[in-house]
């Protein structure tokens, strides 16, 4: 027998991180309160189905309602054999059409032959058709007293808002990560299993949240090893990339040595657990503060940015090369004092005895700390760079805008033009239509800003006038023969064609 069947829950205690679940519906058999229609919703294997069949046991126990059943008497036996006549279970998947759910309306008629409730155990009840749900509906607003209906679900958005009306919603919650893994403790020590404790980590993280898929891994895992599950068996039976080879990538790359060989040895496995393992690696990074933010930012941005483009269907090698790229530029792009990169290193040995503790952090050294300790101490003159002519720093702008969004670069090229930058406010006059308004407001924070400080200085701005000329002005100016031949039809000597 599997270990996801043979460690099932059977009563309400046993559930592993959904207390606040358990905690409702033991409290409300025990009060008596029970509604006459339930809905459990929540990721796969998160105890929907199990929580469904101990509720079920519950209400059916010879020894009356209560939050534990007895599991001894005849209806609690057969209710664990699966094989009790008036608790009905039913996939929705295969029983889905308008005549699946006829025949339970018709069944709901009759009293229950053993038990105390007719119950119906409805699992993956979103794929119900239209038709289906329109026919449960009555029955399951008003059912007969001796009737009781437990849904589940892992959508329940897909439900009509009618089901959901009639229905007492239980939202079963992503497992926990130290839950799921002091349940592999348990069952590995009732199984006489040896294990590391990182191996039930990787394992418990590959489930993504659902118990069902981590004890299905584990399994795997057990025969795997042998029975005796490592980190270094669990890693490459998943195909996980080690932490370590993760944090001498890292390391090179802040320091700014060569990562060719880290990334051919990178390409060995499938991209997208890569990145999902580098996600993993900053965000304890973070957590840790082995790298500052302004290191984290550009690289956890770069990984952001390389997933999409999985999905889209490109090579994962190519995806690979591009983050790394990015995260090496982001490298070099002038610093902050306050933010400058920095490097993972481990502690060079001593003549004491060395401790084991995790990577520590050093400033990098860079070409332009000195210039960059000059400009914090002056915050003034960090606005523009020393003798730079602004207008040539406008058209710097608006190539680096024009490199990233084309049509934003010719909106700029074309319709705004530089008068002065002056105390870090870069004044521009705007003839830009509606249109091309509604195209700079669209890109202003995520795209202008970020370009307009990297050319300018972390203090810049912009401030635009927009002039609107007069009808009449912009007539005289464009037609001035026709204005001189009005004049002298009308016998104006002022000029002022308008008084007329």
């Amino acid at each position: 027998m599997s270990l996801a069947l043979k460690y099932r829950p059977k009563h309400f205690n046993e559930l592993v991180g959904q207390e606040s679940v358990a905690k409702t519906l033991s409290l409300a058999l025990e009060s008596g309160r029970l509604a006459h229609a339930y809905l459990f919703s929540g990721l796969r294997g998160s105890g929907k189905t199990s929580s469904a069949r101990i509720f079920a046991r519950a209400l059916q126990c010879a020894k009356g309602i209560s939050a534990t059943p007895c599991d001894s008497c005849p209806s609690c036996a057969e209710s664990l054999q699966g094989s009790h006549l008036d608790t009905i279970e039913m996939d929705g998947a295969s029983n889905r059409r308008i005549e699946d759910v006829r025949g339970i309306i018709e069944q709901s008629k009759y009293k229950p032959s053993l038990g105390r409730f007719k119950i119906f155990i409805i699992d993956e009840v979103h794929m119900l058709t239209k038709e289906a749900f329109n026919a449960l509906l009555k029955t399951l607003e008003e059912p007969p007293a001796h009737v009781k209906f437990i849904l589940a679900t892992t959508d329940p958005f897909k439900l009509p808002a009618t089901i959901l009306s009639r229905t007492q919603q239980f939202h079963f919650k992503k497992i926990p990560l130290k839950a799921i893994v002091a349940h592999l403790k348990l069952i590995f020590e009732k199984e006489g299993v040896d294990y590391e404790e990182p191996a039930l980590e990787m394992l418990a993280r590959s489930g993504g949240g659902s118990l069902r898929d981590t004890l299905t891994l584990a399994e795997q895992a057990i025969s795997f090893s042998n029975q005796n599950v490592s980190a270094l068996a669990t890693s490459q039976m998943l195909g996980l990339v080690d932490s370590r080879v993760l944090e001498e990538f890292f390391s090179a790359l802040v320091a700014g040595k060569s990562v060719e060989n880290l990334l051919q040895s990178l390409a060995e496995y499938d991209t997208a657990m890569v990145l999902e393992e580098m996600a993993r690696f900053l965000k304890e990074a973070m957590l840790s503060q082995k790298l500052l933010l302004s290191v984290l930012e550009p690289f956890m941005s770069a990984i952001a940015q390389a997933q999409p483009l999985l999905n889209y269907g490109a090579d994962g090698d190519f995806v690979l090369a591009l983050s790394t790229l990015k995260m090496q530029a982001s490298l070099q792009q002038p610093q902050t004092a306050q933010a400058q990169p920095t490097q993972i290193a481990t502690p060079k040995t001593t003549h004491q005895a060395p401790q084991p503790q995790q990577a520590t952090l050093h400033p990098q050294p860079t070409p332009t700390t000195q210039a960059l300790q000059t400009a914090h101490k002056n915050p003034a003159q960090s606005t523009r760079p020393p003798q730079a002519d602004p207008k040539e720093l406008f058209k710097q702008l608006i190539a680096k805008i024009e490199s990233t969004n084309t049509k934003l670069g010719r909106v700029f090229r074309e319709l705004l033009v530089f008068k002065s930058f002056d105390n870090g406010i870069l004044f521009l006059h705007s003839n830009a239509d509606e249109s091309a308004s509604l195209l700079l407001r669209e890109h202003y924070k995520t795209l202008i800003v970020p370009c307009l400080k990297e050319v300018f200085g972390a203090n810049a701005r912009i401030e635009t006038d927009k002039s609107k000329p007069k009808p009449l002005e912009q007539f005289k100016e464009n037609n001035p023969s026709l204005m001189q031949a009005m004049q002298d039809n009308l016998g104006t000597t002022d000029g002022k064609v308008e008084d007329c």
